[in-house]
């Protein structure tokens, strides 16, 4: 898959996923915008790209959101694919205890409604670009939460899901396509900590596969639904969680 000469806005690409997705567009030709607010994580990331242009800002801060597609507008002249990978959780309010409202602020903004804003301010410039969207959710978006304190991040997923098909129904029909990405559990720098052996091997179990992804796994998915060999997908939610949801079921 070549993105010779497209420009691939990733947010939430200093670590994880984001990183990976951005490495990923990179070495297939792409020029990347990084977007985090983690300058040294941004940086370390940037150093195994090719010519990134870096922007340190928040997705969730309506200024940010602005200046992330105007100043990459003014630098590249167009934008042809936006993958919304920022995201946070939490762990630590249920309805019974703590301030679960914070929860729903602080996570509803990053997780959702940074999504949307970002959507509508590229919008006009994928439309010009017959561009496309990659969001990357959760299986948290379709799942029934079995710990309390998650039921907030397992609403903002939900609700990510539906806006992606929302948004790629009427975005279609100016040439865009929008499509999700929902990884089940994935390695990440929290569950190499031998504090948490006990939790990782406890999820491993809990998938068909027995293993947790790595993070270029969801990097190759987005690719792929971010190329021409996916023209024809749109509207739709991409699951890779080594069987996780059929565990549940």
């Amino acid at each position: 898959m070549s993105f010779k000469n497209k420009v691939v806005l990733v947010t939430g690409a200093s670590s994880g996923i984001g990183a990976a997705a951005a490495e990923a567009f990179s070495s297939e030709g792409a020029q990347v915008v990084m977007v985090g607010r983690n300058e040294t994580k941004l940086s370390a990331v940037a150093s195994k790209c090719n010519k990134p242009f870096v922007i340190r800002a928040d997705v969730a801060d309506d200024d940010d959101a602005r200046r992330i597609i105007d100043d990459t507008i003014k630098k590249f002249g167009k934008l042809d694919v936006l993958v919304n990978n920022a995201g946070m959780g939490s762990n630590t309010a249920t309805l019974l205890e703590g301030d679960i409202m914070k929860d729903y602020d602080n996570l509803m903004s990053v997780n959702l409604r940074a999504v949307v804003h970002l959507t509508k301010l590229a919008a006009p410039h994928l439309i010009k670009t017959k561009g496309n969207i990659v969001n990357i959710s959760s299986i948290a978006g379709t799942l029934t939460p079995v710990i309390p304190t998650t039921i907030i991040y397992y609403v903002t997923k939900a609700g990510l899901n539906h806006f992606s098909a929302c948004a790629a129904l009427e975005l279609g029909r100016e040439g865009v396509r929008v499509n999700t990405v929902s990884p089940g559990p994935v390695q990440t720098d929290f569950f190499t900590n031998s504090k948490y052996e006990l939790q990782h091997s406890f999820i491993k179990k809990n998938t068909i596969l027995n293993r947790i992804s790595e993070s270029e796994e969801i990097a190759d998915l987005v690719l792929f639904l971010a190329s021409d060999k996916a023209k024809g997908i749109t509207a739709s939610n991409f699951v890779s969680d080594n069987g996780a949801i059929a565990c549940r079921n």
